[in-house]
């Protein structure tokens, strides 16, 4: 008996010393905690026939044979022949059975596809892995060991999956100095120092990470661009990732910076139709290519914020484009261009001012809506950009605000290839501290109607390529990764990691699903657990909405860091860097007015999506602030006025804040310590800056309203002028507005 408790004993002592830093993502492969179910999986997945014959196909059956052995305890057989109960993964080139399983059920999975399939060779029970091509059977074992994660059953699969988006991107806003723009995870995990003699594992799990999830591309370089990353020095520490990512179907891309031909190349000027400036790009990329085979291609910011383009030399956004498609074409490169731009005009407008300027004071200069200005600069080069050019268009208008319509460039530009803009990293969403899952934001612009060839034309079947037959499709998410022990800082920020991914293989999947299955591998199977949590997670993002930015409020953050409320902020240069901008609050009332008798945004859109927000009286009340500018005695559909509905939403959301700690704390008993506490903390900071969002913004919108707060709400803590004050100098992030 003494025997038998000193045993348990030291279990649980190893159990409870095991920490739990987050390092493993949703890869953690611990044993499945379920009695009956880890029998029926040991009995299932007893031997492997499994042939390699590249390096992709030698990670795949690593992978397998890891996952298996820590979900079930077996340690794989590999077998010549066929047993029952065997795995039996390939390709048709590398597995005779596989050929076979292909032959009979006249099946091709294209580039990327998988097919996982329970089946029979030889009157023995067999279960397939198997894909056309060895990155297929890659994607496939990590889904199959994501059924075995998730506890699903393994009887009578037959799982035929292949993307719907080709290219799959994250966009790193890393600086070479390791500084990271938007960053909330620490610094960026590049190593330009060390590489490429040292190879830190962490970029073989971040491929690996990112294999698991159907990710292919990344760009490793801050769009604002620095041009040195495109010399030979640095170029060969890009090959020694590419030559890490390769195997884990990873393509490299740089950002390229417009100016480079100057900077680095010796040429006095980078017009895009100077010879001379286009045989500088097809010499680098011929360069690139020599060094890096499968070199993904270039992502361009140009004429915004500062960072140079063509416009510069009178050229437009298809010359600059172009210029860089046909360096590429070649080599099979493409060029993503970012249509997130700034009024030309205004920003020489404001050049001048400032160059009069020199001490003095003035008035920021009033801009045409900035909601108008991607689609005026891009919609009339519709159908001038070349076959491997993609334009990459953010959710929204604006800037990855915590609720956007989609951009009116989805449902205007049928002869282009565009291509979605996600932020992971939550500049505008609590950044590193709040809890926020983004699917719901994703999948709310996903499955946005444009019209744009009637009813159904959802952005995601323009961005698929299937609304207008496109061949080329991408879809890119803003990172937030960092060298934080657990990547992402935020230990809730590895599900917008998850999510983006699963996303981006099949934008038809829901929320609660990948909610669901992020919880399960990354936490627990437990059924009181997943409820709760997901739970959490999905109200997350509309709670968020909620103590931020309700009714259609938006950009109105601290100016430069974005961190916390500024409504009141009028001293920026540009008048579209200023929150006061954007909510036009005054005695008459809140919201920007952008119909017709407006800025006449709306007309952006087809007329059935201009039907649905024109009217202040029908608009969907999430989008009201965004369209219509409606005077504090407003009767809302719930009968409020929106003095009243704004108290009431800016409460709520810190009421559920507080809800949200309360379900956590709950789950306790469910999980590690390490990680239960650390969002119990990072939750607990919510709290508190959700608290500071409803005060700041109550009494500054109470200048123009008059009206008081509701006296079943909780009294503000400090003054107006109390908010005014508090300045953010530590405030991670700072380095430009992107």
């Amino acid at each position: 008996m003494l025997k038998y408790t000193l045993s348990v004993f030291f279990a649980l002592l190893c159990f409870w010393g095991k920490a739990e830093d987050g390092y493993r993502l949703w890869l953690r492969y611990d044993k499945v905690q379920d009695a009956a179910l880890l029998q029926r999986y040991q009995s299932a997945l007893t031997a492997l026939s499994f042939y390699t014959s590249s390096a992709t196909l030698d990670i795949a059956k690593k992978e397998l044979i890891k996952g298996i052995s820590g979900l079930t305890g077996n340690r794989l057989r590999p077998r010549e022949g066929v047993t029952n109960n065997c795995i039996i993964a390939g390709t048709p080139a590398s597995s005779v059975f596989v050929k076979k399983f292909f032959q009979k059920n006249k099946l091709n999975t294209g580039n990327e596809g998988y097919v996982i399939s329970t089946g029979n060779v030889g009157g023995k029970k067999v279960l397939f892995i198997a894909a056309t091509k060895d990155i297929g059977v890659l994607y496939g074992v990590f889904a199959f060991l994501r059924l075995l994660q998730t506890n699903q059953p393994l009887e009578n699969l037959f799982m035929v999956s292949a993307p719907k988006i080709q290219n799959r991107i994250l966009d790193h806003w890393d600086n070479l100095n390791r500084t990271v723009e938007r960053g909330y995870a620490g610094a960026s995990i590049w190593n330009w120092h060390t590489l490429p003699d040292y190879i830190d594992q962490r970029y073989i799990d971040y491929a690996r990470a990112n294999a698991s999830v159907g990710i292919n591309g990344t760009v490793l370089t801050n769009v604002n661009a620095n041009a040195r990353v495109l010399t030979k020095t640095y170029l060969i520490k890009v090959k020694a990732l590419a030559d890490v990512f390769r195997p884990y179907g990873l393509k490299v891309y740089l950002t390229a910076k417009f100016s480079a031909p100057v900077e680095i190349g010796g040429l006095k000027t980078a017009d895009p139709l100077d010879p001379g400036v286009r045989n500088w790009w097809k010499e680098k990329c011929d360069e690139i290519y020599s060094m890096i085979p499968d070199f993904g291609g270039f992502l361009v910011k140009a004429n915004s914020e500062g960072q140079p383009g063509p416009q510069s030399y009178g050229r437009t956004h298809a010359d600059g484009a172009n210029m860089f498609a046909d360096a590429l074409a070649p080599h099979g490169g493409i060029v993503m261009w970012r249509a997130f731009v700034y009024d030309l005009r205004v920003q020489k407008e404001q050049e001048r001012f400032e160059e009069g300027n020199k001490g003095g004071h003035g008035n920021p200069i009033a801009a045409e809506d900035r909601f108008k200005q991607a689609y005026n600069e891009f919609a009339p080069l519709d159908g001038k950009f070349k076959k491997n050019v993609l334009l990459q268009v953010k959710n929204g208008p604006i800037d990855f605000q915590p609720r956007e319509p989609f951009s009116p460039l989805f449902g205007a530009m049928p002869e282009t290839q565009l291509m979605m803009e996600f932020q992971l990293t939550q500049e505008y969403l609590g950044q590193g501290t709040h809890l926020v899952f983004e699917a719901p934001l994703f999948k709310e612009v996903l499955d946005a109607d444009t019209y744009a060839r009637g009813m159904g034309s959802v952005v995601a079947k323009v961005i698929d390529g299937s609304l207008y037959h496109h061949p080329l499709t991408a879809i890119a998410g803003v990172a937030n990764i960092g060298n934080d022990i657990n990547w992402t800082g935020h230990p809730f920020g590895q599900a917008n990691w998850y999510a983006f991914g699963r996303l981006a293989w099949d934008h038809e999947l829901s929320s609660a699903r990948i909610a669901n299955e992020w919880v399960r591998q990354t936490f627990s199977n437990n059924r009181d657990f997943v409820t709760t949590t997901t739970s959490m997670m999905l109200a997350s993002r509309e709670i968020l909405v909620d103590y931020m930015t309700p009714l259609g409020l938006n950009h109105i953050m601290g100016t430069g860091h974005h961190y916390g409320p500024a409504p009141w902020v009028d001293n920026a240069g540009r008048a579209d860097w200023n929150p006061v901008y954007y909510h036009r609050a005054d005695s008459e009332g809140l919201g920007f007015n952008r119909t017709a008798n407006g800025s006449n945004a709306l007309a952006q859109y087809r007329p059935e999506v201009q039907k649905q927000w024109d009217n202040s009286r029908t608009c969907d009340e999430k989008y009201l602030l965004w369209f219509h500018h409606v005077p504090w005695n407003f009767k809302m559909h719930s009968g409020r006025s929106l003095w009243e509905a704004l108290c009431y939403k800016y409460n709520i959301g810190c009421d559920s804040v507080k809800w949200m700690q309360r379900e956590w704390n709950a789950v306790k008993p469910f999980i590690d310590e390490e990680r239960f506490k650390q969002v119990q903390q990072l939750l607990v900071i919510q709290e508190k800056e959700a608290v500071w969002w409803r005060d700041a913004c109550l009494l500054y919108f109470q200048t123009f309203s008059k009206m008081p707060v509701p006296a079943q709400y909780e009294k503000p803590q400090h003054t107006l002028e109390y908010y005014k004050s508090l300045k953010f100098s530590y405030a991670p992030g700072i380095g430009g507005n992107l």
